[in-house]
């Protein structure tokens, strides 16, 4: 690729990742409304749309793409990019994470269980897998992985402990009496 060629591909994949921070930046605060996410989304596909990426590249373009439809709530169609995505560059948490977030979405927590365990197979210290597993294991009712997993998340990082009061995702699991010792352990 001839160095122009690969100074455009880098901006417009940062120009498409601009576009898709700009949505979901301040979201928890202040979530855009949804003809403005989209039309920001939109933009950012027009833009990949633009490039055939590098091979150095393929695995970024394609997470956004999915990322974009991710944040317009179009989870099915997120799913074959990310997928694309995380098998292109399977140590990039980021793809395992969004995937199985979609997955959750579409009502496919089996899925959403292996693509997370995947993520695992790259990076077993990244609390928010295991913390993420937490809430899936906790949703099918496998009350066992589900403390165990939460246990690992918080031996990795103990600010998840803040998370969990507000998680409706551990409400199958609250009454369990090895959730609630975890929830008592002094750190």
């Amino acid at each position: 690729m001839d160095p122009y060629q690969s100074i455009r591909e880098r901006q417009i994949l940062r120009e498409a990742e601009g576009c898709l921070d700009l949505i979901t930046v301040l979201a928890d605060r202040w979530p855009p409304r949804p003809e403005s996410r989209d039309r920001l989304a939109n933009r950012a596909l027009d833009l990949l749309a633009t490039i055939a990426p590098s091979a150095e590249s393929r695995a970024d373009w394609f997470f956004l793409v999915g990322h974009a439809y991710r944040t317009m709530e179009r989870y099915r169609d997120a799913l074959q990019p990310l997928k694309k995505s995380a098998e292109l560059a399977p140590d990039a948490i980021h793809a395992w994470l969004a995937l199985g977030w979609c997955y959750k979405r579409c009502g496919r927590l089996d899925l959403a269980i292996e693509s997370l365990e995947a993520g695992l197979l790259h990076d077993d210290r990244q609390a928010i897998l295991h913390y993420n597993l937490a809430c899936y294991w906790s949703l099918v009712e496998n009350h066992k992985l589900a403390v165990a997993y939460l246990a690992r998340a918080l031996e990795l990082d103990s600010e998840y402990r803040n998370l969990i009061a507000d998680e409706p995702d551990f409400d199958a699991v609250r009454q369990v009496p090895e959730f609630q010792s975890l929830l008592a352990v002094v750190v």
